[in-house]
């Protein structure tokens, strides 16, 4: 059984910064990528960013430059610190685990509510 709890979200101004963290618990390989994903009303969720656990980050192109991600392998924790943050950024944010052969085994937090205001 692997849980992820998320924690950090909440409404911020345009322009202004949050920090996402994100602890998971349970069986996990210790060769695993973790990252986080958003859903924004009405669209696909997508990828913001990710690492592995040996720290390779990669990030989409929206939020190159103004999202940090980061991990701490020994507590099992990644976080995300959003800066300059724009309204487009309104979404539920996951935070994401995958492990195994191809990593094929797939977990999701229960999602944090991140609301930019203009």
């Amino acid at each position: 059984q692997v849980q992820l709890v998320e924690s950090g979200g909440g409404l911020v101004q345009a322009g202004g910064s949050l920090r996402l963290s994100c602890a998971a618990s349970g069986s996990i390989s210790s060769t695993n990528i973790m990252g986080w994903h958003r859903q924004a009303p009405g669209k696909q969720r997508e990828l913001v960013a990710s690492i592995t656990s040996g720290g390779r980050t990669n990030y989409a192109d929206s939020v190159k430059g103004r999202f940090t991600i980061s991990r701490d392998n020994a507590k099992n924790t990644v976080s995300l610190q959003m800066n300059s943050l724009k309204p487009e950024g309104t979404a539920v944010y996951y935070c994401n685990t995958r492990f195994g052969l191809g990593y094929s085994r797939n977990y999701w937090g229960q999602g944090t509510q991140v609301t930019v205001s203009s």
